[in-house]
């Protein structure tokens, strides 16, 4: 599972190892870390993304809170895959609500980003749309309920835009 731990940090220096060393012990795998660090604060915000074996999640956030640090969020990243595609078409004619509401309700993947452009009246737009799924499988399974949508109602999918799919 996919973590994203902000915690509030004194501002000296090996603080960052009292987040980062029980996660190396929980077999936990370092994403990213964001640190910004401003001149005159006693304290520091760290936002660290990592993966980690969901049985061992519970242990390491109690290691962490132990050791005197101030966990200030915590949120399971559920949707981790992400593509974009092209559509065009007569999208928003065909009802483009119906579209993301059918990809919605799979409970495994959104339509998470959406920019549309609709040129003239009666002439095709076009939509980029990013959908985001909980893992890469369910991905492709959204992605061909959004190529049945699409030739149901006579739009092209130009697919993908990006290469994490």
């Amino acid at each position: 599972m996919k973590i994203n731990l902000v915690v509030e940090l004194e501002d000296k220096p090996g603080q960052l190892l009292k987040v980062l060393t029980p996660i190396a012990k929980y077999g936990g795998n370092i994403i990213g870390i964001i640190h910004n660090r401003k001149v005159q604060q006693k304290s520091v915000l760290v936002d660290v993304v990592f993966e980690i074996a969901e049985d061992r999640a519970d242990k390491l956030l109690e290691e962490i809170k132990s050791s005197g640090i101030t966990i200030r969020n915590v949120n399971e990243i559920k949707l981790s895959e992400k593509i974009s595609v092209l559509l065009v078409g007569h999208i928003i004619h065909t009802d483009i609500s119906d579209t993301i509401n059918r990809i919605d309700s799979t409970g495994f993947a959104e339509v998470t980003e959406m920019d549309i452009s609709m040129p003239e009246l009666n002439k095709p737009s076009t939509a980029l749309i990013t959908i985001s799924a909980v893992n890469k499988e369910k991905l492709e399974e959204a992605l061909k309920i959004l190529r049945k949508i699409c030739e149901e109602k006579k739009i092209k999918v130009v697919e993908p835009l990006n290469e994490e799919a």
